[in-house]
């Protein structure tokens, strides 16, 4: 399932995390976080793939296009 930015900024703000921090967590440069975010750039799969496991490892479900649209929520088994 691919991901899109407003997931990874939706995430992030459940996590209460910065863009750094997310950078942090999944070695992805921050720059490119921020252009990903804005829309000014595209992302390759493999830092989507590295953005989604992060964010899955820190307690996010990203929930895929179901007819209400794609989202994300905090997991059931977060501590």
């Amino acid at each position: 399932m691919k991901v899109s930015a407003a997931q990874i900024r939706a995430a992030r703000g459940l996590l209460d995390i910065s863009q750094q921090e997310l950078a942090d967590l999944s070695k992805v440069s921050v720059r490119t976080i921020v252009q990903f975010e804005r829309g000014s750039k595209s992302a390759s799969d493999s830092i989507l793939q590295a953005l989604k496991l992060s964010l899955e490892a820190a307690g996010i479900e990203f929930i895929p296009e179901n007819g209400g649209g794609p989202g994300v929520r905090l997991s059931r088994n977060q501590n």
